[in-house]
């Protein structure tokens, strides 16, 4: 069933096995500049724009497949939140970055075969609670199964994920767009956000929608 433009998105994968799929700093960092640049829908390598590999890679598209709404890389697994912004963007997108992603680490590593568990798992986002719910969701997945007054730490610390964004750090602001979101709902940022997702943790009422919840 085709994607309608302008639709928000929950999607999520895994390694293959449950496996480790960032190992390292390295890892996450080379995940963070494919999500930028495979986004654009016609991709240059750096030979053809004249920038260097890390200039192409933090440049921003000139016309984007997808809106990068918020995201969280986990061990073993990741979660998106996106909005389709042209036809077929978030499959193109999606098949994109696990090639891309996929050819490094196993080149890296010295494997070969799939690294994800099979397609991405995608949900489509239906309604205003939905959406706000599943950014926290997503924020939340460092603190695991841990209850949020033992756990703070992990998300303050955990670095690959949009959350800082949205608690008014300039991190990541070269690829990310939740001003998607401002004609469907308001999110507070700052402080504010920091002190509101803080208090989130019962997602009973949109558990029956989450991808494969955390682990």
């Amino acid at each position: 069933m085709p994607i309608e433009l302008e639709t928000f998105h929950h999607v999520y994968n895994r390694g293959t096995d449950k496996r480790v799929v960032f190992n390292n700093i390295k890892d996450y960092k080379r995940f963070v500049l494919y999500l930028n640049v495979v986004n654009d829908v016609e991709i240059l390598s750096p030979a053809h724009n004249g920038m260097s590999e890390e200039e192409s890679y933090s440049s921003h598209p000139s016309e984007r497949l997808v809106n990068l709404v918020a995201f969280c890389l986990m061990p073993n697994h990741f979660h998106l939140l996106l909005q389709e912004r042209t036809s077929g963007g978030i499959s193109k997108f999606m098949q994109r970055l696990g090639t891309a992603y996929t050819m490094y680490f196993n080149e890296k590593n010295e494997r070969s075969g799939a690294l994800f568990q099979g397609r991405f798992k995608n949900r489509l986002i239906d309604s205003e609670a939905y959406l706000l719910k599943i950014i926290d969701y997503i924020h939340l997945n460092p603190m695991g199964s841990n209850s949020i007054a033992n756990s703070q730490d992990n998300l303050d610390n955990h670095e690959w994920s949009s959350y800082h964004h949205y608690c008014g750090k300039n991190k990541f602001s070269y690829m990310l767009q939740p001003e998607a979101l401002d004609r469907f709902t308001k999110i507070s940022v700052g402080d504010e956000y920091k002190q509101w997702v803080s208090s989130q943790n019962d997602f009973s009422e949109v558990e029956h929608l989450l991808i494969d919840p955390k682990g």
